[in-house]
């Protein structure tokens, strides 16, 4: 029997692996930041376009790719710091309390925790296209 679990428990940590690294080769590296969706809602007054909130967790020195939203997004700074930048604008460093918009043609190309110490975590709420994928991974924009 424990020969039984110990094959289960291989055999999902196999498939899990692949998974992982499946996402690594789609997107050109895996996302950055631990997001956790918290509510989505269609908006009946802005028809095809719904509402979602999410947090967003970096841990110490963690760091996104370059990516762009399908979204128009306002992000609050729940805790500790967050360096961002989008594409021809200057890094900004945001701090807890602190907020900022993106576009959905903006294209962000910094976004990292400012602390290699402390952990930070966003408040993020988009108004989107029903059913889009928020984040789009950018393979070499901004490099």
């Amino acid at each position: 029997m424990n020969k039984f679990f110990l094959l289960l428990a291989f055999c999902a940590l196999a498939v899990s692996s692949a998974f992982a690294f499946s996402n690594v080769l789609a997107f050109g590296s895996a996302q950055a930041g631990t997001p956790r969706t918290l509510m989505t809602k269609d908006l009946p007054d802005v028809p095809g376009k719904e509402g979602m909130i999410e947090t967003v967790d970096f841990a110490p020195g963690e760091a996104s790719q370059p990516h762009r939203h399908n979204a128009d997004l306002f992000v609050y700074v729940l805790e500790g710091s967050i360096v961002t930048q989008l594409k021809g604008g200057s890094p900004q460093t945001v701090h807890a309390g602190d907020v900022f918009y993106e576009s959905p043609t903006d294209v962000h190309i910094v976004s990292r925790n400012a602390s290699d110490t402390q952990p930070a975590k966003l408040l993020v709420f988009y108004v989107k296209a029903k059913g889009a994928p928020q984040t789009v991974i950018l393979k070499d924009e901004g490099r």
